[in-house]
């Protein structure tokens, strides 16, 4: 896959995207029409590559120069640090609006890097924040204006890649470990919770309804 050569040739890397959506998050209108056990292998491969991100033993960083929504922040929270030009890029965890909970893994990085109480005021409100706002929260860790993210991104992750490879890889397993052995505990379990709630009647529907607005 991409992330083993990654692992292999590389010492860092930067997750980019496009100046309207760093990503628009999952594609309802495709998943919407998928049965339950489609659904449960797609949430087998989104969970892996989530976990993969985050686990990734050389230095990650997210530049956000648009929204950044749902899925979108969840990829944010893999990375390492998190940089976000000003203006109109929100980012946010919104599951609960559309009736579903925020994935396990998802919840557990955001209560590692904001802290429990913010984690959970932003994953009841399901609000889209700011930029000013989320670097008030700490849900990011640097704003730049666009004109200087890439290349301000791009001397962070230089700057640890520098670094001794296997102190960094050590020290960053330090920080992953204890959040991956509670999701690799508890994500059956968590998922067939998830896939419950994705699935009944009223909930399916207002995923359409969201579907419909993509």
């Amino acid at each position: 896959s991409t992330l083993i050569e990654i692992k292999k040739n590389y010492r860092g890397c930067v997750l980019t995207g496009g100046t309207k959506f760093f990503s628009i998050g999952l594609n309802l209108p495709e998943l919407v029409g998928f049965d339950r056990e489609e659904m449960n292998r797609f949430w087998d491969t989104f969970d892996q590559a989530i976990l993969d991100l985050y686990t990734l033993p050389i230095p990650l960083a997210a530049t956000i120069t648009g929204h950044a929504v749902a899925g979108g922040t969840i990829l944010a929270l893999s990375a390492d640090y998190r940089l976000i030009a000003p203006g109109r890029n929100f980012m946010g965890l919104n599951e609960i609006n559309i009736g579903v909970p925020v994935p396990y893994l998802a919840d557990l990085m955001l209560r590692q890097i904001v802290g429990d109480r913010v984690a959970t005021d932003l994953s009841y409100r399901g609000e889209m924040l700011p930029p000013e706002k989320a670097l008030e929260v700490r849900l990011v860790d640097e704003m730049c204006s666009e004109e200087t993210i890439e290349e301000r991104t791009i001397e962070l992750i230089s700057h640890f890649a520098e670094k001794p490879h296997d102190a960094f890889r050590l020290i960053k397993q330090n920080r992953t470990e204890a959040i991956r052995s509670m999701f690799e505990e508890n994500r059956a379990k968590r998922k067939e919770d998830m896939l419950s709630c994705w699935f009944e009647p009223s909930v399916h529907r207002l995923l359409e309804i969201a579907a419909e607005k993509f």
